[in-house]
């Protein structure tokens, strides 16, 4: 059976250095949760609350989404590449992490990097991700609460037809390794692998040249489909 991977959980501290706030203001807005909505702890640690990290940074990202309508970003070329914090503050965000966060714990929500550059010693190597700035503007107008009216239903564009037959050893990204998995969208598909639920595809079989995507045989997209279609 796959066993799923556990949450990250936080204590205030740890949430406090990221959103900017003191760890008594964490306090005070779980305090204030019955008014506010600020999630339910999910454990202890000693005498400290524990909060499952993913839940808070969507509590602080709806907060944010009403100032952020109303942000206007600041003049670059298109073209430009931002790293991380920077793609964060043209953003309108105040936590700099706030990108760095989206790609870990939230994937298929935030665009994949345009550029990822491979940096650091063979001992000690670290990869820099890089968004174009109308990658973000794209992103800006499409993004999740902006401009979704009471009702309206937000539409995954269809996967393509991928074949089963085709060349085993044929790199396959995100979006066909979801229609060959049989997921509705690849945001699931995202999902469901970043919760531990598809072991094989945890280490791509490779990344694209063009932005750092990730790839993936066919064989082993399929032999991940033959493990997981007796639970479907």
């Amino acid at each position: 059976m796959t066993s799923r991977r556990e949450p990250h959980l936080a204590d205030a501290a740890e949430i406090a250095a990221e959103q900017g706030l003191s760890s008594a203001r964490i306090s005070m807005l779980y305090g204030q949760r019955a008014e506010n909505g600020f999630p339910e702890t999910a454990g202890m640690r000693g005498r400290a609350r524990l909060w499952n990290h993913a839940e808070v940074t969507e509590w602080f990202a709806s907060r944010s989404q009403t100032r952020l309508r109303s942000h206007t970003p600041p003049s670059h070329n298109p073209e430009d590449l931002l790293n991380a914090a920077e793609a964060s503050r043209f953003l309108g965000y105040k936590n700099p992490n706030q990108v760095n966060t989206y790609v870990r714990d939230h994937p298929g929500y935030f665009p994949d990097p345009d550029v990822v550059e491979e940096l650091g010693t063979a001992a000690n190597p670290y990869r820099r991700q890089l968004w174009r700035v109308q990658t973000l503007l794209d992103w800006m107008a499409t993004r999740p609460g902006r401009g979704k009216r009471a009702g309206a239903k937000r539409t995954a564009p269809p996967l393509p037809d991928v074949p089963v037959d085709g060349d085993p050893d044929e790199l396959l990204g995100a979006t066909q390794a979801a229609a060959l998995l049989g997921f509705k969208s690849v945001n699931s598909f995202s999902s469901s692998l970043s919760q531990g639920n598809l072991p094989l595809l945890e280490t791509p079989d490779s990344f694209s040249e063009k932005g750092g995507r990730r790839r993936w045989t066919r064989r082993r997209i399929l032999e991940q489909a033959a493990q997981r279609s007796p639970r479907r």
